[in-house]
């Protein structure tokens, strides 16, 4: 992702949120400043930063302190938390968002936490019903794409949604790919238990339906759970709760590979020896399935982009997060977004009201 050379991009990081906690948010802000010409607020403990920041060397100006003096922790009912502590990193972050302070917010806090705090203090884009979390992952790309990853929403942001909303998380996505992929009408399709239009339940059938209909939208039908990984689409739309699901029985899986792996290195000398044979596609392979590359998972459906990094997120992982956040300021994918659900609403409207009506 090459970022533009406007200095004038803020990010608010939440330095307190995450698993590893403030060291690695730290050290990625520092890296994401070396690297890319973007201003960064760390949002947290002022004095636990400035010992982080310690000995750390970055272009003046580049990264700010803006002091929180509460954190809340993975562990801590959302809604709760968010009553009882409102000088908490995550939403004072928000906050800075919301009066302009800061273009874009990047987390790896609770889910929960950081959607409700989005929902609090920002505005949703007009139009949209449903804010969704997408996420990409990695596929085989059987069909020699020049992409090789692929991108899939809801993940969790909604248990179940009808119709109507997956037919925006499919503009959603397909906005997102097209501007932080650079990928040119990038293929849309409907997770679902069969490829035939009949398949699923009756909100299923309805949403494939009005995607048929939706203009200006690349829609092949629906996608099975045995064909995502092939890469046969660019943009997966699915509720939620079974988003949620697939994704981390993908990431599952990857760690799961790599510990067989390390087992397998361990367990046999001609083992061993084909193993080293084969360390340049096992880096890859690593490489491919390592969250840390991709910079964390998009909140789509408000006027400001909000990055959610995975809880785990290491300082590479927090750099790249900034650095998609940048990029998604950069070419205004929030705007991108208002466009397309505009133009759905407003010139197609008509055709496609009238045919949710009859459904």
């Amino acid at each position: 992702i090459n970022m533009s050379s406007n200095p004038q991009i803020t990010i608010a990081l939440d330095a307190m949120g995450g698993d590893d906690g403030i060291k690695s948010n730290v050290k990625g802000a520092v890296i994401a400043a070396n690297a890319h010409p973007v201003r960064i607020l760390l949002v947290g403990n002022k004095q636990e930063i400035s010992k982080c920041l310690e000995g750390e060397s970055y272009p003046n100006g580049s990264i700010e302190i803006i002091h929180a003096p509460h954190t809340i922790e993975m562990d801590e009912s959302p809604r709760k938390a968010i009553e009882e502590k409102p000088n908490a990193s995550i939403l004072v972050a928000m906050q800075l968002v919301q009066e302009g302070k800061a273009d874009s917010l990047v987390s790896a806090g609770s889910t929960g936490t950081i959607i409700l705090a989005a929902a609090k203090y920002l505005t949703r884009i007009l139009g949209v019903r449903r804010t969704a979390i997408a996420t990409v992952y990695p596929t085989m790309n059987e069909f020699r794409k020049n992409d090789h990853l692929a991108l899939m929403l809801d993940v969790g942001a909604n248990v179940h949604c009808g119709a109507e909303e997956l037919v925006q998380f499919a503009i959603m996505g397909a906005a997102y790919v097209a501007n932080i992929r650079g990928m040119e009408n990038p293929t849309v399709a409907l997770l679902n238990i069969g490829e035939e239009s009949n398949k699923g339940g009756e909100h299923m059938q309805s949403a494939f339906k009005l995607l048929t209909k939706t203009p200006n939208l690349n829609f092949i039908g629906n996608v099975e759970g045995k064909d995502i990984l092939r890469g046969v689409v660019d943009v997966v739309v699915t509720e939620g709760f079974v988003g949620n699901i697939v994704i981390k029985t993908l990431e599952g899986a990857a760690r799961s590979l790599r510990q067989l792996t390390k087992m397998a290195f361990k367990a046999r000398f001609v083992w061993k020896l084909g193993l080293l044979f084969l360390r340049k596609g096992l880096n890859l392979l690593k490489e491919t399935t390592d969250y840390a590359e991709y910079g964390g998972a998009p909140l789509l459906g408000f006027d400001k982009m909000v990055i959610i990094a995975h809880g785990r997120s290491n300082e590479k992982a927090i750099s790249n997060a900034i650095k998609v956040a940048g990029k998604c300021v950069r070419d205004d994918v929030c705007g991108q977004i208002e466009s397309y659900i505009t133009e759905l609403e407003g010139k197609a409207g008509l055709e496609y009201e009238r045919l949710s009506q009859e459904l």
